[in-house]
């Protein structure tokens, strides 16, 4: 956001340069990313001034060139050679004189130079207005009609204006701050200085019977549209803006149209109140409604281009009902402001900050209007402003106001009631600061004390400030600006509260799990926390607690905090298919967030770390020696299994899955505890983010893995003694799980068996419907002795014994 610095002295006393108030500003959290100087004409002129020509002659050697002497205020005349055809004795001229650096409107700037041109010396540069900066025509020299001195520096008769331009990187919460007296009210509350707003006493309606134009406004939406002002100008003249209002214009990037359009822009950048300027003669039915117009209605923008409108988007219509504007983010194309208007409507109004946000990002539209809009203006402050602009329009093209202004506000926003204890100002800032200093910096803020207790007090906030919603942004506002730079630091940095820090480190935890994953080909991602709504309200998606919702969110795109980490793998996911890059191994660390209703009716907040995996497309590239093949299950199983044994878990228990996200998986849990889930992603999920591949996703907490995780091992001695194999197939009923089979397995015979593997399963028409065939191998080891065949096969008779008795085995021979 640019800020005119001779601007903003018009509303408050700044003795300082700007540099210096670039820095009181990013002090105050307006962070002044560069302070760069502009002049009205590039160059300001420099070196230019205004000269006359005494006497002018052929050049002896060109047809085309004349040598003159042009009288600049010096001592003598300057011989210069002037190519220009219009050149004549007696004229009033703008001269270069040698070491100027002129900026032609087109092209590099060069420097002029003592030269001869043809055999004849030059002394400087007679110009033409293109060759400066001034227009476009290089038809001949300028001929000033003027009296002026000679001598006269170039700038002055011009009246070429300098200024500082602050860019300041204005963060989404400070709507505030979004117009130079925003940017004026930080000043004020930081150097304790008082504001100059500008007067509106003389905004006086003419009541002649000739000039009277009252236009009606309905509002049928009243909560897409809280607050609607506007008043009447009559026999207005459209004309080009004096150099003033160009000039504060052009220095913050604006390109002047004409003087009420001006106007409407000034007075956004202002008070931060966009407003919107009709041709009352294009109001038909001379009337205004606030409504919306049935979704798929075409509408022409002011850019010429035709939009379909949505069920949502609210527009300013005319008597018949008939678009005239893109409520708070474009006008159409009928109903502007031409050279042919003689009477304005005003509008100024408080919209919605989540329907202009839905219409912009809908119509692709970023205007200065939606922008001010989407993060919330001031619903207090309509009538001011279109009674600024009035008295403006009047003063600068003419006319009478012609109307009382109409204000249709049926529900007023009434300021915020926080209440804010001692304590907890002191904790969060870190130092203990008087009553004195703290009200003072509120109340320079525009935020009142309306109660004082002992220990604590209540303050009233202004609408406008939509970003101080509670306690803490109340302290952050005494924080800004009482100064982070005063805040003492203590040699030994501490806290008011006692801290018990955990001995292991989940970020070396992290590291470690995460190099196994790239170690096995995978590739880690970084997401938005922020996610589009849209993704679990389509599927009727709920999940543990509600949604957080952004209050001053950027787009609905990015609307809530994510409950889940799978839609943001989603995107990423969709970005490399559409890419051709179809083999995808992912992993991410991350959060999901919800929140908790607690017993005393208040919201608690709640965010989990989580883990997870993305497994898509090939299991490796193809190559000569094996023969592609889709990734399954299994293979993400495989990697989760990894993960497991790395965190040191064990005695997991593995639950078929129902979940919305899955069309099938499995739940892993210890003890009582759900450690994830892993599976298949649903088709119709993946199909809404364009993805027609098979994508599996398991999804791990974090925290727990980190908390159950036990990072100490034990060395024991390589086994003296042979382990033995022995393998076994078994048919069983086709739910029967490999968890189950481990669990009898483990049951049976502890000591003995260290390991079983399911090597193969079967499914088919060898088997009786209903059943499945594992093929199970067994790793038989006595740590003390050899196992004998008398002993072995008993083990096994054992284990046979229960896959039968329990589990209704067959076992094959």
């Amino acid at each position: 956001m640019k800020i005119s610095y001779n601007w903003l002295k018009q509303y408050i006393d700044i003795p300082e340069s700007p540099e210096e108030i670039g820095q009181t500003l990013t002090g105050t959290g307006l962070e002044v990313e560069s302070v760069e100087a502009f002049e009205t004409v590039k160059g300001g002129l420099k070196g230019l001034v205004i000269g006359e020509v005494l006497t002018c002659s052929k050049h002896p050697n060109a047809d085309k060139l004349s040598i003159t002497t042009v009288d600049v205020g010096g001592e003598k005349p300057l011989q210069i050679v002037c190519g220009a055809p219009n050149v004549a004795a007696g004229q009033k001229v703008v001269v270069a004189t040698v070491g100027t650096t002129v900026h032609p409107t087109k092209g590099e700037p060069f420097l002029i130079k003592s030269a001869k041109i043809r055999g004849e010396q030059s002394e400087g540069m007679i110009c033409a207005e293109d060759e400066i900066g001034l227009g476009e025509s290089h038809a001949g020299i300028m001929v000033l009609n003027t009296t002026t001195s000679n001598g006269t520096l170039a700038s002055t008769f011009f009246n070429i204006q300098s200024d500082y331009v602050l860019e300041i990187g204005l963060t989404p919460n400070r709507a505030d701050a979004a117009s130079h007296i925003g940017v004026a009210r930080d000043i004020k509350a930081a150097k304790k200085r008082a504001i100059a707003w500008p007067s509106i006493e003389s905004f006086k309606v003419n009541n002649n019977n000739n000039t009277t134009l009252t236009i009606p406004v309905t509002v049928e939406e009243p909560e897409m549209c809280p607050r609607f002002s506007g008043v009447s100008i009559s026999n207005v003249t459209v004309k080009e803006s004096p150099s003033w209002l160009k000039a504060r214009l052009q220095a913050i990037g604006l390109t002047p149209i004409n003087n009420i359009v001006d106007i409407t822009n000034f007075i956004c950048h202002e008070l931060g109140q966009p407003l919107h300027a009709y041709d009352v003669a294009e109001i038909t039915g001379k009337k205004i409604i606030v409504k919306t117009l049935p979704a798929g209605t075409k509408f022409k923008t002011l850019d010429g281009k035709e939009r379909t409108l949505i069920a949502t988007d609210l527009m300013v219509c005319d008597g018949e009902g008939k678009g005239m504007c893109i409520a708070g983010v474009f006008g159409g194309m009928n109903s502007g402001i031409t050279e042919k208007t003689t009477n304005v409507f005003l509008e100024g109004a408080y919209w919605s900050p989540s329907v202009i946000r839905k219409t912009g990002m809908h119509h692709g539209l970023k205007t200065d209007a939606s922008f001010r809009f989407e993060r919330g203006t001031d619903p207090n402050g309509t009538v001011y402003a279109v009674k600024r602009a009035a008295l403006l329009i009047q003063e600068l093209a003419g006319g009478e106001i012609a109307s009382e202004v109409v204000d249709i506000y049926p529900t007023k926003i009434e300021n915020r009631i926080i209440e804010v204890k001692d304590k907890n100002v002191n904790r969060l800032i870190g130092k203990a600061l008087s009553r004195d200093v703290i009200f003072g910096i509120l109340e320079s803020l525009d935020i009142q004390i309306t109660d004082k207790k002992e220990d604590r007090f209540t303050v009233s906030v202004p609408p406008y400030r939509v970003d101080v919603m509670q306690e803490a942004d109340v302290v952050e506002e005494i924080l800004r600006i009482y100064g982070f730079n005063q805040i003492e630091l203590t040699e030994i940095a501490g806290t008011d509260y006692l801290a018990s820090f955990p001995a292991k480190d989940i970020n070396k935890f992290k590291r470690i799990v995460g190099e196994m994953l790239t170690g096995n080909g995978f590739f880690e991602i970084l997401t938005n926390s922020l996610t589009n709504a849209a993704y679990q309200q389509k599927h009727q998606l709920t999940f543990a607690g509600e949604p957080v919702e952004i209050l001053n969110k950027l787009s609905e795109e990015q609307g809530i905090l994510r409950q889940t980490m799978l839609f943001t793998g989603l995107e990423v996911v969709a970005y490399n298919v559409n890419r051709k890059q179809k083999d995808v191994k992912l992993f991410e660390f991350g959060k999901i967030y919800w929140k908790d209703a607690a017993k005393s009716g208040q919201e608690k907040y709640q965010e989990e770390e989580r883990l997870a995996l993305y497994l898509s497309g090939s299991f490796e590239t193809e190559n000569w020696q094996n023969a592609s093949r889709a990734v399954s299950y299994y293979d993400l199983a495989q990697q989760v299994a990894h993960i497991l044994q790395k965190s040191c878990v064990e005695n997991t228990k593995q639950e078929p899955l129902t979940d919305a996200l899955f069309e099938f998986g499995v739940k892993i849990t210890k003890g009582n505890k759900e450690i994830g889930r892993i599976g298949k992603v649903k088709t119709a999920l993946a199909k809404d983010f364009g993805i027609k591949q098979e994508i599996f996703y398991a999804d791990l907490n974090t925290s727990l893995l980190f908390k159950v995780a036990n990072p100490k091992f034990v060395v024991t001695e390589v086994p003296k003694f042979p382990e033995v194999r022995r393998d076994l197939s078994l048919v069983l009923d086709k739910q029967v799980t490999f968890a189950e089979i481990k669990e009898l397995v483990a049951s049976t015979e502890k000591q003995l068996v260290k390991e079983l593997i399911a090597f193969d399963v079967y499914e088919g028409d060898k088997i009786p419907q209903g059943k499945k065939a594992y093929a199970l191998g067994f790793t038989l080891l006595d740590e003390t002795k050899t196992l004998t065949d008398e002993e072995i096969d008993k083990t096994m008779n054992k284990l046979m014994a229960a896959f039968e008795q329990k589990m209704g085995a067959v076992i094959r021979k």
